[in-house]
Parts: structure tokens; sequence; C-alpha cells
């Protein structure tokens, strides 16, 4: 009994920690026309309510630049999907679990690794095509950009997938979908901020 209330407050503290992070404030001293800025630009993505409250807090250095702001959606990203991973490799310790929960876990795992992995390259392009000579050079790394965050959004939906049918309803289940769905939101716009940046060039 002991263990299950541990369990339960386990989750419940995880998932509060991240609820707080991802509803940051706007930042201190940030001009109204960069927030202005990062509002008007989120209407653009799927989940706009996501994208102000992730990246209001960085106003300040996103300024007015399409290209800033598609990065600090990218790195926002990693942020969480690192996290995401901490949580998800934690709830493997736990004893007890089902043989399907620990193999859906395991495979998670693998797919959010690449989900790191994938948004860090696609970050490592966007920084390239603010540096491109010439229109050749800049589509290359905004390709691979785009190809890169579209894959890492394919990942995150993989994880979820593990967890499907009624056999693997429970906490576990549902605390790893919540997060991956976040995950998911927060890729999502982060590709959408990439292509709305595309269009500018």
């Amino acid at each position: 009994m002991a263990k299950q209330i541990f369990y339960a407050l386990f989750l419940t503290l995880l998932s509060t920690t991240m609820l707080t992070a991802s509803s940051a404030p706007v930042a201190a001293g940030a001009s109204k026309r960069a927030i202005n800025f990062v509002q008007s630009s989120c209407k653009a993505t799927t989940y706009p309510t996501v994208c102000v409250n992730s990246l209001s807090s960085y106003a300040n250095s996103i300024q007015t630049s399409p290209r800033r702001l598609a990065e600090t959606a990218l790195t926002v990203t990693v942020s969480q999907a690192q996290s995401t991973k901490l949580f998800v490799s934690r709830l493997a310790r736990f004893k007890g679990l089902k043989k399907r929960e620990v193999q859906a876990i395991r495979d998670c795992l693998e797919e959010i690794n690449d989900t790191v992995d994938r948004l860090t390259k696609s970050i490592q392009e966007m920084k390239m095509c603010g540096s491109a000579k010439g229109r050749d050079q800049f589509w290359f790394h905004m390709s691979n950009a785009q190809t890169w965050t579209s894959a890492a959004l394919t990942n995150a939906n993989t994880c979820s997938d593990g967890f499907a049918g009624r056999i693997m309803d429970g906490r576990i289940k549902n605390s790893v979908r919540s997060r991956i769905v976040n995950l998911g939101r927060g890729t999502s716009n982060a590709l959408a901020l990439i292509n709305a940046f595309a269009k500018k060039y």
C-alpha cells in the first residue's frame, strides 16, 4: 500500500512540475513589440496557446526574428523531450509492471532518444540557415531542418502507439501519454514555425 501511495505521489509531482514549466511567464522587461511578435506568430501553429505559454518568456532574445523564434521553439522542445526521457526512464524502475508495460517503456525510451537527436540536428540546421550563402545553401539546410523535425514528431507518436489497447490502461499509460501528447504538440508547433520562417525567405 505504501508503495502504491509513493507511486501515485511520484507521478503527480512530476506531472505538476512539467505543467508548471510549460506555462512560462512573459520575460520581465520584454518589449511589447517582441511579445506581440511571439503571440501573432503562434497563431500559425496547431496549438497556439501552448506556443505562447512556452515561448513568451524568451521574447527578449527572439525579438522579431522568425529564425530565432523557430530555433527557440526547437530548443524548448529538446528540453521537453529530455525531461520526458527522464520521466519514462524512472517509470521503468517501478516493481510490479506488466510485461507489456516494460516493453512499451523500453520502446518509448528508444523513440524519445531519437526525438532528442533529431531535434538537436534540426537546431544545427536552423543555425546554418542563418549563415547560409545563397538560396541553394539556405534551402539545403532548411529542408534538413524540416525533415529532422518531422521525423521527431513521428517518433513521439510511435512512442504513444506502444501503449495502445485496453490491456495497457492504467497510471503508466496515462502518465506517459500525457507527456508524449505535450511533446508532440511542442514539436508540431516548432515545425510550423520552421515552415513559417521558410516562407519568409
